[in-house]
Order: C-alpha cells, then sequence, then structure tokens
C-alpha cells in the first residue's frame, strides 16, 4: 500500500507560553476508509522520533510506516474496519510547523526563535486537524511514549472526543531520571560547535552532537537482557581488541550507525523542543492530582499498556495511571505484557499488544455502533 502525505495549513495556533504561530501546517496520513457515520476513526500519535508515516509504503523512500507491524489489514489496527489518522506532531521536521519551517516575519528558519511548545499544544493542533476532517468524536487515540502522553492529553483535555485511549509504555509525568536522559541529549547537541545557536540550516548541521543525542536515547530504548543476546561483548570484524579507540565491539559499531542513520532524517533543533516538551508535561499538576486531570468526562474507556523489561517508562507509571483512573471509578483496562525487548517492545514485540488492542478496540466499536 503507498501513501502519500498529505497537508493542512491553519492560521493560527495559540500556544501555553503565550505565543502564537501564525500559519502552522501539519503533515499527516490516513489509511483506511472512514465509515458514513464518521464513528470509526483512530488517531495514532507517535513518540519522539517519528512522523506522520505511521504504516504502509513511502513513495519517496520506499520504507514501511514506523508502526507498519501494527496499522494495516487484519493488523491490531485493522485498516478494513477502522479509518486511521497518523499527523507528524508540532515542532517537528517531517511536514509540520517547528523551529526549522521559514519565519514569516523573517523569511528565514525560526531556529531557536520558535516558541517553546508543550505536550497540550500539539494535542491543539491536532483537536484542528480532527475537526478539519469532520470526526466529531475518535473511536480511540492510541500510542506509544510520548504517543501516549499525547493519548493522556486527549482523555484528559477532549474527553467527549475521545470514545476510547490506549496509552502504552508511557507516563503521565517524567521522573527525575527521564528528565536528566533528555538533558544529557540535549547538552550533546547544544556543545557541537556546529549547533551555533540553532543558527544552521545554511551551513554544516550538528551531526555529532545530534548523533551522541541518539545513542543515548537508543540505549535507554533496550534492555540489558535484549542488548545482551543481540550484541554480547562480541568484536567487530576482529579477532582481539585493537587498543585503541576505533570500534572494537559489535555495540558500539551498532549505536554509531543508529546515531548517524537519525541525522540524516531528524532536526536537532526540533529533538530539543520537543523533549523539553516532554519533560514540561504533567497530567498531575493540571487539577491539584492525577485523579484531578480525568475528572472532566467519563464515557471514555481505556486500555493502559506497559511491558516488564521498559526501564525507560516503568510499569509503575502506567499503574500510577490506572489506580488514578480506578478512583474514579473510570472503565479501565491494565495489562502488562512479557517482553524482553525493554521500552522498544511497543514497537517491536507486537503479538499480545496485536491481541489486547484488537479486542478492545472491536468491543469499544461495538458499544458504540
Amino acid at each position: 500500500m503507498i501513501v502519500e502525505t498529505q497537508f493542512a495549513c491553519f492560521n493560527e495556533l495559540p500556544l501555553d507560553c503565550g505565543a502564537v504561530l501564525s500559519p502552522v501546517q501539519v503533515a499527516y496520513e490516513t489509511y483506511g476508509e472512514l465509515n458514513e457515520t464518521r464513528s470509526n476513526a483512530i488517531l495514532i500519535a507517535h513518540a519522539l522520533s517519528g512522523d506522520a508515516h505511521a504504516a504502509g509504503i513511502s513513495p519517496v523512500d520506499g520504507k514501511p510506516g514506523w508502526w507498519d507491524s501494527m496499522i494495516g489489514k487484519g493488523k491490531a489496527f485493522d485498516t478494513d474496519k477502522y479509518f486511521i489518522i497518523c499527523s507528524n506532531v508540532l515542532g517537528g521536521c517531517r511536514g509540520t510547523t517547528g523551529p526549522g519551517s521559514i519565519n514569516p516575519a523573517t523569511g528565514q528558519p525560526y531556529a531557536m526563535s520558535f516558541p517553546v511548545i508543550t505536550i497540550p499544544d500539539m494535542v491543539r493542533l491536532q483537536k484542528m486537524l480532527i475537526d478539519r476532517l469532520g470526526i466529531e468524536r475518535l473511536l480511540a487515540v492510541a500510542g506509544g511514549s510520548m504517543g501516549g502522553m499525547q493519548t493522556l492529553e486527549w482523555a484528559a483535555t477532549y474527553p467527549e472526543s475521545v470514545a476510547c485511549a490506549i496509552p502504552i509504555a508511557t507516563t503521565a509525568r517524567h521522573s527525575a531520571q527521564q528528565i536528566a536522559f533528555n538533558e544529557v541529549g540535549r547538552q550533546a547537541i547544544m556543545s557541537d560547535p556546529d549547533w551555533n545557536d540553532g543558527n544552521y540550516y545554511d551551513k554544516k548541521p550538528p551531526a555529532r552532537g545530534l548523533a551522541v543525542a541518539r545513542m543515548i536515547g537508543h540505549i535507554t530504548y533496550m534492555s540489558d537482557e535484549s542488548m545482551r543476546q543481540k550484541f554480547g561483548r562480541r568484536l567487530r570484524g576482529k579477532d582481539k581488541f585493537g587498543f585503541d579507540f576505533s570500534v572494537d565491539f559489535e555495540v558500539e559499531s551498532y549505536l554509531r550507525y543508529r546515531g548517524m542513520q537519525f541525522v540524516n532524517r531528524f532536526d536537532a533543533n526540533s529533538y530539543l523542543y520537543i523533549t523539553k516538551a516532554m519533560d514540561y508535561f504533567d497530567l498531575s499538576d493540571r487539577e491539584g492530582s492525577l485523579a484531578g486531570a480525568f475528572r472532566k468526562g467519563n464515557n471514555t474507556r481505556f486500555l493502559v499498556i506497559s511491558f516488564t523489561s521498559d526501564w525507560l517508562y516503568p510499569s509503575y507509571q502506567s499503574q500510577e495511571i490506572v489506580q488514578a483512573l480506578r478512583s474514579l471509578n473510570r472503565d479501565v483496562a491494565y495489562c502488562e505484557l512479557q517482553s524482553n525487548y525493554g521500552h522498544d517492545a511497543f514497537l517491536v514485540d507486537v503479538g499480545e499488544q496485536t491481541e489486547v488492542v484488537r479486542g478492545f478496540l472491536a468491543s469499544t466499536y461495538k458499544a458504540r455502533n
């Protein structure tokens, strides 16, 4: 299935920081068909490094979408039954307005003059897109990691617009450790001389800093067991240590490869803005408590999923969400799935996840229709 990216433009978007972006463009893709009653639409929210290309094959590079294992005919998000939408987040670099976009006031890229954004800002833009598409109430919003944060924000802010929410491997607020990892990544970028205070768009980009940031992030996405199985202490193309600082181990080669691969498709300034938005996110601060954030509206069903080996977003953070919802007598199901893949499990270990999501969506759709 070849999928074309589409674009929607809006006159303005008010932000939490007090600024107003004008105009704003959002890139999105759709899969499946919207039914006559417009009751089968599902919004998929992507993680930090994702984009609008969630499924199908891109006509640009021929690559499948980042969640192609979950979206498609007969898959968890079955395109024979549901109309799936995925948009690139605000602040991104894959078609939606971000720091690399042209500032109409100057004719130059925004760079670091781009206003600071939040997860609610991202969701506000998504809501504008959903309204533009003529969808009054989504069957579901779903996503993992930062996508799960957006899912929770939808359920808290627009409960009347969401029949069910599926936050996966996520949290309602970052811990000090999670903020710390993001800060190290940001410092790696800003310490690169090529970053040039964010003004690098007509110059050499801060590839080394961004690559290191990605290497740090990628370590947190895996588990000790998955790294042991994938790499162990195997050497790369040699029988003994080189006794220098070239690549000795397979894991070193892998991280360097993933870092440089990321540089080719992501903007360093977007990395700064999006990770900061993740760190600012705190639903428990919204109405005095996490339960208070979900007090508005009571018709949204929840399926919360975590993974046993995810140490970046450990299960206790998902359980906090579940406890808050249950304190309000909300309709919530919780599944902790066994996996050795760490945080990446929601992307790569999709067997059980597919069955759980498929059943939950089917029951929600049946109840709604």
